[in-house]
């Protein structure tokens, strides 16, 4: 299994960002990546500077949304609807869709419990559990 570094993510959306920006063409992963960072203009400018990109700290102790974190996500989100997996989930991503009028919010409607399922696995040692995912899904989608 693939597992890239930090840097290895941050390097690949800034170099995804140039790329789309300069018109260059880009691979399917980089063009879902493009879709993404089209939808979040306000990353525009972090995305500019590989340099700053690479320094730049995160943690939870300084209070900022980690832009590459949170576009992994949607890049995570697009797989998982695209191949279903967990089962439901492309479900409740359409039933989300139509409760919030919106992809991009029901995106990140699920971020909030994907996020949950993560945060719940690294706490207890635990595998994630994609039936509570799913579960925590359908009840955000009723």
């Amino acid at each position: 299994m693939f597992t890239p570094s930090q840097h290895d993510v941050r390097r690949f959306f800034c170099e995804t960002y140039r790329k789309s920006t300069a018109r260059e063409i880009l691979t399917p992963l980089e063009s879902i990546a493009a879709d993404w960072l089209n939808q979040h203009p306000e990353y525009h400018s972090i995305l500019s500077d590989l340099d700053a990109a690479l320094a730049a700290d995160y943690s939870v102790d300084q209070g900022q949304t980690n832009p590459f974190l949170h576009l992994s996500m949607h890049l995570t989100i697009s797989e998982q609807i695209s191949v279903d997996q967990p089962a439901g989930v492309r479900f409740a991503f359409q039933r989300l869709t139509q409760k919030t009028n919106s992809e991009h919010e029901a995106h990140h409607q699920i971020m909030e419990c994907l996020g949950e399922m993560i945060w719940t696995s690294q706490r207890t040692g635990l595998p994630p559990d994609g039936a509570a995912y799913i579960d925590a899904l359908n009840l955000r989608a009723r």
